[in-house]
């Protein structure tokens, strides 16, 4: 899974990557390129049952950032889709925003920012609604019969756009299978990033039109630093700014919930492993994460929960306490399930 870094030139969205991936970028040799960085995704019950396990392998679920090259430059400018094609293919979005005020730069307005950006996000996906509607209507004269269905949809997203309102408001047409292949932005899961200064902690004061939004205030810079540091440096910097839990951490997280995922574990001597999946996941799909033949042969899930595991204390315990179940195919996977798989091929 995949989130696109976005927002106006000056915003942080370098210094956000440089935190988050650990990657510093040198701007003396950047090429016109997207930047990507791997990710993983921090979770105590990972270290809590390779404690448990001590396994020869520890595999944490995993999120991959995208740094565009190409960013929006100068008010009054309309960005065309070149700027939006490296993001199309994200999975969501993480919007920066500068609410902080540097030496020799004006008085931060992440409100009109937000709202900038947002506008031109839905004007490009209201281009290219357009111009399907227009082909649509050329193939009707020209005999070609098209899928009633998607005209629907198409009618629906051009009456919000035209509102000036974001797909992601209504996450169900935007999920819409017929309107996968538009990859339309505005329609994108989105969290509001509100890049402080070192001194302020919480997001500024917000409006009616981003209090239905994700968001998470960060001190970008601090935690610039922070993710330079070794790991006894990182924790005495974080108690002296009276910080529990690192940004990027929460971050993270909170990228992994947008996506609508969930982490589900194998275990073992070799390996303790979590994969993702979508909340709601059946258990035979979620056996072809591992691999396809683990489903094609699926017979059952052997299935425990994780607090059940913790409480037990050994899979011998939690088993004798019946808290070991048997799933078939159809069973949701829930987050946190110890599963393993029974099959034959």
């Amino acid at each position: 899974m995949k989130l696109g870094i976005i927002g106006l030139a000056g915003a942080g969205k370098t210094t956000l990557f440089e935190a988050l991936t650990k990657i510093i970028l040198d701007e003396a040799s950047h090429r016109p390129e997207n930047r990507l960085g791997t990710i993983k995704v921090p979770d105590t019950r990972v270290d809590r049952l390779s404690s448990m396990y001590n396994p020869k392998k520890t595999i944490y679920a995993q999120v991959e950032y995208l740094l565009p090259f190409i960013t929006m430059q100068g008010p009054g400018q309309r960005a065309d889709d070149t700027v939006w094609s490296s993001v199309r293919t994200c999975d969501a979005l993480i919007h920066v925003l500068r609410n902080f005020k540097g030496y020799g730069e004006e008085i931060p307005t992440p409100l009109q920012d937000f709202a900038r950006l947002n506008e031109e996000m839905i004007f490009a996906d209201l281009l290219v609604v357009e111009k399907r509607l227009e082909r649509l209507e050329l193939d009707g004269k020209r005999g070609k019969k098209g899928d009633p269905e998607e005209l629907r949809l198409l009618l629906e997203c051009k009456e919000m756009l035209e509102k000036e309102k974001p797909l992601r408001h209504n996450p169900e047409l935007a999920a819409a299978p017929q309107l996968k292949g538009f990859t339309f932005l505005s329609g994108k899961p989105m969290m509001i990033l509100f890049n402080n200064d070192d001194e302020e902690a919480g997001p500024p004061e917000i409006d009616e039109t981003l209090a239905g939004e994700t968001n998470l205030a960060i001190r970008g810079r601090l935690e610039h630093e922070l993710a330079q540091m070794d790991e006894e440096e990182a924790r005495e910097y974080l108690e002296e700014y009276g910080i529990s839990t690192s940004a990027m951490d929460r971050m993270i997280t909170l990228s992994y919930e947008l996506l609508g995922l969930v982490s589900f574990f194998t275990v073992g001597p070799d390996e303790v492993r979590a994969w993702t999946i979508k909340k709601g996941t059946l258990a035979v799909d979620a056996a072809e994460v591992i691999h396809s033949d683990i489903k094609k042969g699926f017979i059952r899930a052997e299935v425990v929960a994780y607090n059940d595991l913790m409480d037990a204390g050994s899979y011998k315990e939690a088993r004798q306490r019946g808290m070991v179940r048997l799933e078939g195919k159809t069973y949701p996977v829930q987050d946190g399930d110890i599963i393993e798989f029974r099959f034959n091929v």
